[in-house]
């Protein structure tokens, strides 16, 4: 008895202490490139908080021209001048998207094109991750709709762009939640059942299976694109659960911080000769494993033809 008890006072002390190198082990990826990125233009979605901050915040570092695409525009000006004191690059800006109303997207692309020449880099960051049932203002499952309709509609209207401004590349942040996900074509909006883990999951599955269709159709355009698993990072993106909240704060001497984990994400927009692994998903700054369903080109084809008709998009 007096050595369980031991054993359980022993055990928290021995995590504590053996905490930074845990981290250290999970947190093993690190973007070396030193590229740097004047006369570059990059845009990165949710960048008003955790990965896309961190994200927009290197970039600027490196002497890109960095737009913040955030819901919340307040936030976004707060961020912004943060990141301009930091890089001492005044060359950071704000501008509305919402990614849970196409009409906010389009008027973003529309804006950015009038405005800007080119855009190099386009880093789908933003997402929301277990929230109750709801509808984007379009009529799409909350997390289908913003984490993967918002962005493949974005990318579409930015492709053009993409396209001129090559080289140039999109990078798709996912997860390892992936391996849970399956796209329900029956059910995509979640009205004949739902779970709000799962519905998390098929979302971040259609992130890779966009990539991979993406990177098919641009083969030779000078576009290349990269999914990513950022890791479990101290982020707002638990906010609607509290579970995963107290799960969070009971482990957090083991989660990447927002620094870390953008690492993954600025390895793959900014690491020189990764255009031939164009398509592929990415974890701690390498190729990692997917599972069956998103290697599914079938499915992946499937995808893009069901998201344009839903956005209204012409086929190719």
């Amino acid at each position: 008895m007096i050595g369980v008890l031991l054993l359980l006072f022993l055990l928290p002390l021995l995590l504590y202490i053996a905490a930074p190198q845990i981290r250290k082990m999970l947190s093993s990826g690190v973007c070396t490139s030193t590229i740097q990125l004047p006369g570059k233009v990059a845009v990165v979605t949710g960048a008003n908080t955790g990965i896309g901050k961190e994200t927009a915040k290197e970039l600027a570092q490196r002497g890109a021209r960095v737009y913040l695409a955030c819901r919340d525009v307040q936030k976004g000006e707060l961020v912004a001048r943060e990141i301009q004191t930091v890089t001492g690059n005044q060359q950071v800006l704000v501008r509305k998207l919402d990614l849970a109303d196409t009409k906010s997207i389009r008027a973003f692309a529309k804006d950015f094109l009038a405005e800007e020449k080119h855009l190099h880099i386009l880093v789908n960051n933003a997402g929301v991750m277990m929230c109750p049932y709801s509808k984007t203002a379009d009529g799409f499952e909350m997390h289908m709709g913003v984490n993967h309709l918002g962005h493949f509609l974005l990318t579409h209207l930015l492709l053009e762009k993409l396209k001129e401004s090559a080289p140039s590349r999109v990078v798709n942040v996912s997860s390892l939640a992936h391996h849970l996900g399956r796209i329900h074509f029956h059910n995509l909006q979640g009205e004949k059942f739902y779970s709000a883990g799962l519905a998390y999951c098929h979302s971040k599955l259609a992130n890779i299976l966009f990539t991979r269709e993406l990177a098919r159709r641009l083969k030779g355009s000078g576009v290349t694109t990269y999914s990513v698993h950022p890791g479990t990072v101290d982020s707002e993106l638990v906010r609607h659960s509290s579970v995963m909240r107290w799960i969070w704060w009971l482990f957090s001497f083991f989660i990447k911080t927002p620094q870390q984990g953008a690492q993954t994400s600025l390895y793959c927009a900014l690491t020189e000769g990764l255009e031939i692994l164009s398509g592929n998903h990415f974890s701690e700054c390498h190729v990692a494993w997917v599972s069956a369903k998103a290697r599914n080109e079938t499915i992946a084809r499937r995808l893009w033809d069901v998201s344009c008709d839903l956005l209204g998009i012409t086929r190719d």
